[in-house]
């Protein structure tokens, strides 16, 4: 069995490539894996340091959005992963043109390539922002897409791509939509690795508004096992919820982070709201629960007890890359 995997220099991508790898997935043992990514901002080969000498990985450098880079990828594969995106919301609000070329044409480039080789499965990797927002409840899979920045609009656009050449074509796409992620590797501009690192270089955080925007946070070691699910399990055509289970608004996880780094509230700047801030995410995870046997298995407070000491001993990493962004995701 040979992948393809997406944006897998990124956070999420080079967790699932690191796991699969190493033997967390017995269902691919053996298999062999192509990495492809364009490296842009958050994308770093230091990801894939810790699998870099297994001869059944390749990195190819190269971009989604071009043919004639993807077509002779997908052709080799029976399974495609992919991962890759423009995900900050924040670039997405002042320059929204990446998102659209590389969210809605890259993955339209690949779901034709895809046709044209006769993949065995295609997985597309999204989110649960396409959603919009709620104030009370849970969003299944059928709840209707209203996303709100020109990020999950461009996200809501792919999935929408990805369903219409299953419907269409008959290609076997599955879709995910995941909550917050966090864990080790994360390019410090989302909230949780941005604050570890700002804290632990002495400097405030900021807070937007009045902190109560929701969402629910799933460990990226629970987000790829459920991605895994859907590779081996996954039916053709169905859209599947990841979701942690752990509700906080930023308020509450930002004490989480304070604690965690022995810092108080001396260290939160407030700042202006961002334009269309949704107020709260939830998915409903019980479609993969049932169908699947999906279940998040790392704590919540372990899990970022566990993060922010790999922050702490990992500073090469964060401060070659660290950039002074104000984000909540």
């Amino acid at each position: 069995m040979h992948l393809l995997v997406t944006g897998a220099a990124g956070f999420i991508g080079s967790h699932y490539v690191r796991q699969l790898l190493s033997g967390a997935y017995p269902a691919a043992s053996g298999a062999t894996v192509t990495v492809l990514d364009a490296l842009t901002y958050a994308g770093n080969p230091a990801n894939l340091d810790p699998v870099a000498g297994d001869g059944r990985l390749r990195f190819v450098h190269g971009d989604i959005r071009d043919p004639g880079t993807v077509a002779p990828l997908v052709r080799e594969a029976d399974i495609v992963v992919h991962f890759a995106a423009e995900s900050h919301v924040d670039r997405s609000i002042t320059g929204s043109a990446d998102f659209v070329t590389t969210n809605v044409v890259g993955t339209h480039t690949l779901l034709s390539a895809a046709l044209d080789s006769g993949v065995s499965k295609f997985v597309h990797v999204s989110t649960d922002e396409v959603y919009g927002s709620l104030d009370e409840g849970h969003w299944p899979e059928d709840h209707p897409l209203e996303p709100n920045s020109p990020y999950s609009a461009s996200k809501a656009s792919s999935d929408l791509l990805a369903r219409a050449f299953h419907r269409t074509h008959g290609l076997p796409v599955c879709i995910t939509r995941c909550s917050n992620n966090y864990g080790p590797y994360q390019y410090p501009e989302k909230i949780i690795p941005l604050f570890i690192t700002n804290l632990l270089d002495g400097h405030p955080v900021p807070l937007y508004g009045d902190g109560g925007n929701i969402r629910d946070w799933l460990h990226v070691d629970d987000h790829c096992a459920g991605i895994q699910l859907v590779v081996e399990r996954g039916r053709p055509g169905e859209v599947y919820n990841i979701g942690g289970g752990t509700e906080l608004s930023n308020r509450e996880l930002t004490e989480h982070i304070l604690h965690s780094v022995g810092a108080d509230w001396s260290m939160v700047t407030p700042v202006p709201d961002r334009p269309g801030h949704d107020r709260r995410y939830a998915v409903d995870t019980t479609k993969i629960r049932t169908e699947l046997g999906y279940a998040p298995r790392v704590p919540f407070t372990r899990g970022l007890a566990e993060t922010v000491a790999w922050y702490r001993e990992n500073r090469d990493w964060w401060q070659r890359t660290r950039a002074p962004l104000l984000t909540t995701r």
